[in-house]
């Protein structure tokens, strides 16, 4: 079940960003590319003014700067700089994916390695309880032994000899 839900938090973390990505294609990849024409940002790495104009590239993107946490200050920074409004979908992005949809991933994993020990000890338990079994069949058959008169009960002499 740990990996069942460990996939189904990783589809959720990317559909997650598929969302965030068509807002960057729609609100932000025009303003980048409005800034690269206005010389005011992306002059020395051209094709990062196109880095939202896809849904696909934009993902890329978010995955860099939000989950890889590369090109942050490249193109989040600028962008928002000169566009304050694109805080709520840079930030939100980050808020949703970061502290959101991988922390629900971490949080699988841990609860399954927490469900492993819990087992561990239940078996562990068992196992104990099967040798304290064992031990008392051992000692029950020595008693028996030792009971030569079959009295059910082994006296000091019985014991020493």
């Amino acid at each position: 079940t740990g990996l069942k839900a460990l996939g189904w938090s990783f589809v959720f973390c990317f559909a997650f960003m598929t969302l965030w990505a068509m807002l960057m294609v729609e609100f932000v990849h025009p303003l980048m590319q409005q800034m690269f024409r206005d010389g005011t940002a992306f002059q020395d790495c051209p094709e990062c003014a196109d880095w939202a104009s896809s849904v696909m590239k934009a993902t890329f993107l978010l995955f860099k700067t939000v989950i890889a946490g590369d090109s942050w200050g490249k193109i989040a920074v600028p962008v928002i700089d000169q566009y304050p409004a694109t805080a709520f979908i840079f930030c939100g992005s980050l808020l949703t994916l970061v502290f959101g949809v991988l922390n629900m991933v971490v949080d699988v994993v841990v609860d399954s390695f927490a469900e492993s020990r819990q087992k561990d000890l239940l078996h562990l338990a068992e196992e104990l309880e099967h040798e304290n079994e064992q031990d008392k069949k051992h000692l029950e058959e020595m008693f028996d032994r030792l009971d030569s008169k079959d009295r059910g009960d082994v006296t000091l002499e019985q014991l020493v000899q």
